[in-house]
């Protein structure tokens, strides 16, 4: 279980980072733009940052049995995992989608914004689902070793009782 915990750990610290800028950078466009709806868009990506530190908040009470876990974070584990888990699922079948016909992707993209996709290399468009496929695979497997752990830490928990 200790090698679940450590790349569960990386992986938590890795999201964490990754999304935290990404919501950053989000937040800043929503005030920059005056845009409500990428507002909404950094909105759900938080799920992804709230998971992750209730993630390492269990990491914490695995390492250190006298270090409680509080009574909200299994349930924003497991609430806000499904969400973070959706999402990252959405990334990954968005970096499929990508990487299957990055051809029809860019023109769908360029019947968007003309001039802003008129010069992107279909290169770009495979680099961009490569990088989608692996955060959002990133994101689904952390979230699922996290309900691994959460599981075996009550399962832990329930025989130290009896």
């Amino acid at each position: 279980m200790k090698t679940v915990v450590k790349v569960s750990a990386v992986l938590s610290w890795f999201n964490l980072i990754v999304w935290g800028l990404a919501v950053a950078i989000l937040v800043l466009s929503a005030l920059s733009f005056h845009s409500m709806a990428i507002v909404v868009f950094a909105f759900f990506l938080s799920a992804i940052l709230l998971h992750n530190y209730a993630a390492l908040q269990l990491h914490k009470s695995i390492r250190n049995p006298a270090t409680k876990l509080s009574n909200q974070t299994p349930a924003g584990i497991r609430f806000v995992g499904f969400i973070a888990l959706f999402l990252g699922i959405c990334y990954m079948a968005n970096g499929v989608a990508l990487l299957q016909d990055p051809r029809g992707s860019l023109k769908l993209m360029q019947s968007q914004a003309p001039e802003f996709f008129k010069t992107v290399p279909i290169a770009s468009i495979r680099t961009g689902g490569i990088m989608a496929l692996v955060l959002g695979l990133s994101v689904a497997v952390n979230v699922f070793l996290n309900f691994r752990l959460l599981r075996w830490y009550y399962l832990v928990k329930q025989s130290d009782i009896s």
